[in-house]
């Protein structure tokens, strides 16, 4: 029997709505020896908006960096009810935020190109069900940014946090 990995098909998801949203993936499950960042997305940001007036977003070809050019370095938490993290709030400790920053450094490191972006740390905070064959019953809950099924379960990004921590940590 093969197990779907959770955690995975929770980062589809973000993914896929951040490039709803404009951004472009640049990687995935970027490892340096300093750990893992889920999500790294690019995004150049319009001057004076955010969006265009008839919702397009700039190419993803554009050869230099716009003033508003941005990283999101995202860490993802899927979780199902009943999780003893808070949702997964509570797993971002100060240990992770430093291994994440520090990874982050890495990867500007290597993209040298980039690291003249402005720089955002966001957690998304997906919420994983079972798929029941027999469900009957619809429980009302918070409405979700996005939502997708896959492998037996269902996923709702319910929430995501924009800068939910800085660059300001202690990286001793």
């Amino acid at each position: 029997m093969h197990c779907p990995d959770i955690g995975e098909l929770g980062e589809d998801l973000v993914a896929q709505w951040l490039q709803s949203t404009g951004w472009i993936i640049l990687h995935r499950r970027f490892s340096s020896r300093w750990g893992e960042i889920d999500i790294i997305a690019e995004y150049h940001g319009v001057t004076g908006k955010e969006q265009g007036s008839r919702g397009e977003y700039p190419t993803p070809h554009s050869p230099l960096p716009t003033p508003h050019s941005l990283l999101a370095f995202v860490e993802v938490k899927t979780r199902s009810s009943g999780s003893w993290d808070a949702g997964g709030r509570s797993a971002i400790t100060p240990q992770k935020q430093a291994k994440i920053w520090r990874t982050a450094g890495m990867f500007l490191a290597q993209y040298p190109e980039k690291a003249d972006y402005s720089c955002r740390f966001d957690v998304a905070i997906v919420y994983c069900q079972r798929i029941s064959k027999n469900l009957t019953v619809v429980i009302a809950t918070q409405e979700a940014l996005a939502t997708s099924s896959a492998a037996g379960y269902k996923f709702k990004l319910q929430e995501y946090i924009l800068a939910a921590f800085d660059s300001s940590i202690d990286n001793g």
